[in-house]
């Protein structure tokens, strides 16, 4: 169960508290900033259904060559161009600033317009029902300006905390998803620390159009989902951890957030999938009493040749009603106890030939069957099963599994690619780092790291066995300091029994990845 987690962007591509404010000064005319990225890539998977046949509902850990069930690999690949825009007003602190993707994670050749003589051409959008939808996606648009008493800004921004292992603005090259939110905020600067609040308006519920048809109103202030966040941190910014690194100092910086979310009542009704047309009544609403809170910590301890980064998280919720059948009542409520940390540390200088480190983390479970990483409209868990819901009422009412946010990644295959997500799982991931060429504005640097990885609960595995696996994953990158960047990586991992097939006497064999990147930057 997912609660709020406060964010407030400086820049449409930042996605950070450290960022707030830094670009907002008087300017004697309107001005103009544009960056992000264009990004093409292509994949090979090899084996990720891992030759261990299906699950007892029929369907195999990952999809299958379509028309060869017993074959091995499945390629695909997708492009993004993501531009982040600020516009500043003249003689005021103040901006607005939107972040628009185009092409959004458009599996090339998806979009095909077929004409005898005519060859092949992209349509301008996805055919209906196709996933993206819209080749164009507006994900970030607000408003902010400085004021003498702090700083204020309002509309849909990005949502990132610490390290992004719970809230993620999904900023990097490889992110697919990103957080953003519907919000209110302040951030005012007191006793050596940012003091943040801010208000989300998380979901509504039932709406109805206006007159104009062109707005609309909501039914039932009680159905929508409110959030209210608080936070403080104290930050130091790229120069000062520099020049403090360079004088052979040490910097500590950290931060509390700590975050509510409420919903009284709900109206299923007007989001439930269903064959016919919904007509909405008093009797659709119905009665939730959701109320769910976090505390998130997060420090980063830093020398001159050491750094050390950890974020750790409790979250608590309680539904008092979870049925979602007007008329049907559930006797028992629902609760959920979730903790989720991880540490990564590095050894080496800034820019050192070689650098390396640890690092690990863990995601509490829940002893029903399945990871719960993305249980979809399954309403029974059952043994044997990749995913699937962690509660079964009345015999289970709690759901205890945490989910780190999928753009916060620890490997390139199982967590990635199989589960989803880490959840119900710790891992430990020792890594390096090296550069092997340096010619002008260009770099060669090679990367390696080892993915070992556990689950907390057997009952949640595939297998009924806690041992999930090992992953070695190796990646090559020519850096241009223009912005121009090209990554080739190989990932293979050796599952353990955690992904064996028990009721078939199979095995899980091992899976392959590897991956071609590019990318330029503006």
């Amino acid at each position: 169960m997912a609660v709020l987690v406060l964010l407030v962007a400086t820049t449409a591509s930042a996605s950070g508290l450290s960022d707030h404010g830094a670009d907002l000064f008087e300017r004697e005319k309107i001005e103009f900033s544009v960056n992000g990225f264009f990004r093409v890539r292509g994949d090979w998977l090899n084996n990720l259904d891992l030759d261990r046949g299906t699950t007892p509902s029929g369907q195999p850990l990952f999809p299958v060559p379509l028309g060869d069930p017993t074959g091995q690999s499945l390629f695909g690949s997708d492009m993004r161009l993501r531009t982040d825009l600020a516009i500043y007003a003249p003689f005021a602190a103040a901006a607005v600033k939107v972040r628009f993707d185009l092409i959004d994670n458009l599996v090339l050749g998806s979009t095909p317009v077929l004409s005898p003589g005519a060859g092949n051409a992209p349509t301008p959008a996805a055919s209906p029902g196709q996933f993206p939808a819209t080749l164009l996606r507006i994900k970030r648009a607000y408003g902010e300006v400085l004021t003498p008493f702090g700083y204020l800004a309002a509309g849909r921004m990005g949502n990132m905390w610490g390290l992004g292992m719970m809230s993620n603005g999904g900023d990097c090259l490889d992110c697919n998803s990103g957080d953003q939110a519907d919000r209110v905020a302040f951030v005012t600067s007191l006793a050596g620390h940012l003091w943040a609040v801010a208000y989300d308006f998380s979901a509504v519920s039932a709406t109805q159009a206006r007159k104009d048809g062109q707005r609309q109103v909501i039914l039932d202030a009680s159905t929508d989902v409110h959030s209210f966040s608080f936070a403080f941190m104290n930050l130091k910014d790229d120069h000062t951890r520099k020049r403090r690194r360079l004088a052979g100092k040490w910097t500590v910086e950290y931060g509390l957030l700590g975050s509510y979310r409420w919903q009284d009542n709900d109206v299923p009704s007007a989001y439930l999938p269903s064959t016919q047309p919904t007509v909405l009544t008093p009797t659709s609403v119905m009665h939730r009493g959701y109320k769910a809170g976090v505390i998130d910590g997060w420090l980063r301890f830093q020398t001159a040749n050491f750094k050390l980064e950890a974020e750790a998280a409790v979250l608590l919720a309680d539904a008092e009603q979870a049925s979602l059948l007007p008329g049907v009542l559930l006797r028992d409520r629902v609760q959920s106890l979730q903790v989720g940390g991880a540490l990564e540390t590095t050894i080496g200088a800034p820019g050192s030939v070689f650098i390396g480190g640890l690092n690990l983390g863990g995601a509490s479970g829940d002893p029903a069957p399945g990871f719960g990483a993305y249980p979809g409209n399954a309403t029974t868990a059952r043994e044997g099963e990749l995913d699937g819901p962690q509660l079964d009422i009345p015999r289970d009412t709690r759901i205890d599994n945490f989910r780190f946010h999928p753009d916060h990644r620890v490997d390139r295959i199982l967590f990635n690619e199989i589960v989803g997500t880490v959840t119900d799982a710790w891992y430990v991931r020792p890594w390096t780092k090296t550069r092997l060429l340096e010619f002008r504005s260009y770099q060669l640097e090679l990367a390696a790291d080892a993915t070992f990885s556990r689950a907390f609960y057997a009952s949640s595995t595939p297998g009924n066995d806690a041992g999930l696996g090992m992953e070695l994953h190796a990646a090559l990158t020519w850096a241009s300091k223009d912005g121009f960047d090209v990554l080739a990586e190989y990932a293979v991992l050796f599952p353990f029994a955690g992904f064996d097939n028990p009721a078939q006497n199979l095995k899980a064999m091992p899976a392959q990845l590897a991956r071609l990147r590019l990318a330029w930057r503006f």
